[in-house]
Formats: C-alpha cells, structure tokens, sequence
C-alpha cells in the first residue's frame, strides 16, 4: 500500500472534515467553493489542497460565516480570516483540523507550532482532553474508513506520545505525596495501543502517587514478581483490542487468581472492557467507562 495519500475521495473528504458529501457536492455546483479533479468515469478526486481549503471553510461556517458569502473571498482571505478566529477565540476544531492536515502532509513542523500555540492558552491536561482524545476518536474512525493509513496514525501518535513523554517526565522529578499505594500499568500480551496507558501515567504521576510503567504485552506472570517488591498495589489494564473478546473474561479471571489478594487491586479500561462479565465480580476489581471515570476515583 502507498502510504502517502494524496488524493482523497469524496468520502475521505466528508470524514476528514465532518461535512456529508451531499452538502460539499452542493457547495460546489452552487458556490464554486472546491474544483475536483475527475477520473475517466466522471468520479470526483481531490488534492490536499482541496482538502485545507474544506477544513477552513468548515471552521468558518462553524463560527457563523454564510456558505455564500465564504464563497465570495479569495484563496488569501479564508487562510487569514481562520487564523484571526483562532487567536480570538482559541478554536478547538482548528487545532483539532490543523493536526489532521499535518498528518496528511506528514508534517511535524505543523504539529508542533499548533501545540505550542495550544499550550500557550491550556494546560497540557485540558490540551489532551479537549483536543487529543477527540482527535484519537476520530482516527479510529479514519483509520477503519480507509480514509487514512496505518502511517498516518503512526506519525501522529508518535508526535503525541513525545508530548506525553515530556511532560511525563516533569512530574517524575516531583517528590511523591501519596505513597500508601503503587500503580503498575501494563498492557495484555500482543496490545500495542498504548497511548492511553500513558496518558493515565501521567494523571496519576499528576495525583501524587508512585507508579511503576510497564507499558505493552505484558505476560501475567511477569506482574507477580511486583509483589514482591511493594505492599499494595493497583494493577492498571488497558484494553484496545487485545485480548480477544470471547476470552476477555478468562484473562480477568486468571489476572484475580494470580494476582488478587487483600493488599491488590485491579483496574480496567478501554473499548474491550464492555466484554467482562461484571456481575458477581470482586469488589477489588473495578471496570471503567472512560479516563475522566478513572481519574475521578484517583
């Protein structure tokens, strides 16, 4: 597979920037806004830089600006009206637009200068909630549409974790106030989605409390030898996609009788976890919704 994308479809076009594909088409024939190059069966494609262009007309119909009247500016003049709403009004989109762009483009300049334009205004907690996890959903989705390739993903989660990682390491220099209990994080054998796993790190780095990072496929064996080491423990899963959801029950089950006891506990998340069976579980087994859900027990 190629995996520089530079021609998208009509489709790709409506998942990148949320506008039905009905609405962009009408857009065009009446407003002129895009001019789609066509293929030898009349199939609309477009070039990236059809694609910037619909993500800050998106942007400004969003804060108001008539379709019509968009129509009407020059190429110059959307790129800068943008970039006066985002001064003004931080605009959340935007980044969340820009940092698609500079996956698109494989462009780690963009990236940055967009998060440091971020985290001028946000703490690097509000930047992850209100712009990274939105964003990560809507890869998930790009990713599973075809939109986006295995590339793509990997470039952009990789810029993230750096973040993660940097700010990370500042708390790691803080002292710990709450040391009663140590939080070990892994990951099931063969899962690699581990950016979620590292934000919670960072949020309970960020509570005061000791934790010990393991990161992916970690074998349930190799969580015992912890024991040895600390008092109390809470052992934190994230599950993406592995294990399989017709033995997810059966891993629960193996980490409790491996590794429960009165000074353990453990914590689960992520999309696998509407698969455990939680009736009639240990109360020190606790199954979350969300991060937010997670943190607010922390």
């Amino acid at each position: 597979m190629n995996n520089v994308k530079s021609v998208f479809s009509i489709k790709d076009l409506e998942n990148l920037s949320g506008i039905k594909a009905h609405t962009i088409r009408i857009w065009e024939k009446r407003y002129n806004v895009l001019q789609p190059m066509r293929t030898d069966t009349n199939i609309r494609l477009y070039d990236l830089a059809s694609l910037q262009k619909l993500l800050n007309i998106t942007l400004l119909h969003e804060y108001g600006y008539k379709i019509s009247k968009i129509a009407s500016y020059s190429e110059e003049k959307i790129p800068s009206l943008v970039r006066e709403i985002i001064s003004s009004k931080n605009a959340k989109s935007h980044a969340i637009s820009a940092f698609k762009m500079a996956m698109m483009n494989y462009d780690e300049e963009l990236f940055l200068n967009t998060y440091n334009w971020l985290i001028a205004e946000k703490s690097f907690k509000e930047v992850f909630h209100e712009v990274f996890i939105p964003l990560l959903q809507e890869l998930g989705v790009l990713w599973q549409t075809d939109t986006i390739t295995p590339a793509h993903e990997h470039f952009v989660s990789y810029l993230i974790k750096q973040k993660l990682l940097t700010n990370t390491e500042k708390l790691q220099g803080f002292k710990r106030t709450k040391v009663d209990t140590v939080f070990v994080l892994s990951l099931p054998m063969n899962e690699i989605h581990e950016l979620g796993l590292m934000y919670l790190n960072y949020e309970i780095l960020l509570h005061g409390y000791k934790t010990v990072y393991l990161g992916e496929s970690m074998p349930i064996d190799n969580l015992k030898d912890l024991k040895k080491h600390f008092h109390s423990i809470v052992f934190v899963s994230y599950m993406t996609v592995q294990p399989e959801r017709d033995v997810v029950n059966e891993y629960v089950q193996k980490m409790a009788e491996e590794l429960l006891d009165d000074n353990t506990e453990l914590w689960y998340l992520g999309r696998l976890t509407e698969f455990i069976e939680t009736k009639g579980i240990s109360d020190k087994i606790s199954v979350f919704d969300s991060i937010n859900e997670l943190v607010g027990k922390l």
